[in-house]
């Protein structure tokens, strides 16, 4: 049986990303469909926010019931992980801005990890990424750990850590993704075409900071302060 019990807070809507949190993370995850409720409690040993096809400033009560429930575990001291959308929602909801980049970047892409990062190494890696929003102010008390020409692509603040890549995806998902969006299909083709075996193999590096996740919170240990009841949604 796993020692550690990890909120999956899903923003998706797609029935195969909890497959592949589950696949990458080594822990029990309780799953919650956000659009529908966010959990009525900080029982867990963490959680893990992530993508959406939402953007983080809509005006759309599940999404501030999302980051309301964010907040609060990062001020408990619960560790968190934010995945694209996710890593947006904890960039908003502990005080950074989040915008419309006004472009789409959209395939594998390099990114450069800074030293500062418990979940990255200090080289550059390959990643795959789809979005359209980006982080433009860091949250206070932030760390840049991760970034590219296209911007913020991992911060961390405490115990709270954001990715704008997807670490999660397998080939299938990258390409069932990338072929359902609206852009050129000139360029859907090429990044199609961009979805080799070399290619993810190479953005396998990325999937190690499920690993380093884990361990972290195996090393710290579940926070007395999250174990305890979730505020009602009326006192947000």
């Amino acid at each position: 049986m796993n020692d550690l019990r990890i909120a999956l807070l899903n923003a998706s809507g797609d029935e195969n990303t909890p497959k592949n949190f589950r696949r990458e993370l080594d822990a029990e995850l309780v799953e919650f469909d956000v659009h529908e409720t966010v959990p009525d409690t900080y029982d867990f040993d963490a959680a893990v926010v992530t993508g959406s096809r939402s953007s983080v400033y809509w005006d759309e009560p599940w999404i501030d019931a999302l980051k309301g429930w964010v907040r609060t575990a990062v001020e408990r001291g619960m560790a968190v992980l934010g995945v694209c959308f996710g890593h947006q929602v904890l960039a908003d909801a502990l005080g950074g801005r989040v915008e419309d980049m006004g472009e789409y970047e959209i395939g594998y892409r390099e990114v450069e990890s800074r030293d500062e990062s418990l979940l990255l190494g200090d080289e550059p890696m390959t990643v795959f990424t789809t979005h359209s929003d980006t982080v433009t102010e860091l949250p206070p008390g932030a760390v840049q750990t991760a970034e590219n020409d296209c911007g913020v692509h991992g911060f961390r603040v405490n115990n709270a850590f954001g990715v704008q890549f997807h670490p999660e995806y397998d080939m299938e998902t990258a390409r069932v993704v990338a072929g359902g969006k609206d852009l050129p299909d000139d360029r859907i083709d090429r990044v199609l075409d961009d979805i080799t075996e070399e290619n993810y193999t190479k953005a396998c590096e990325a999937k190690t900071l499920f690993g380093r996740f884990t361990a972290f919170i195996r090393g710290n240990g579940p926070s007395a302060s999250a174990a305890q009841p979730a505020p009602s949604a009326e006192s947000d």
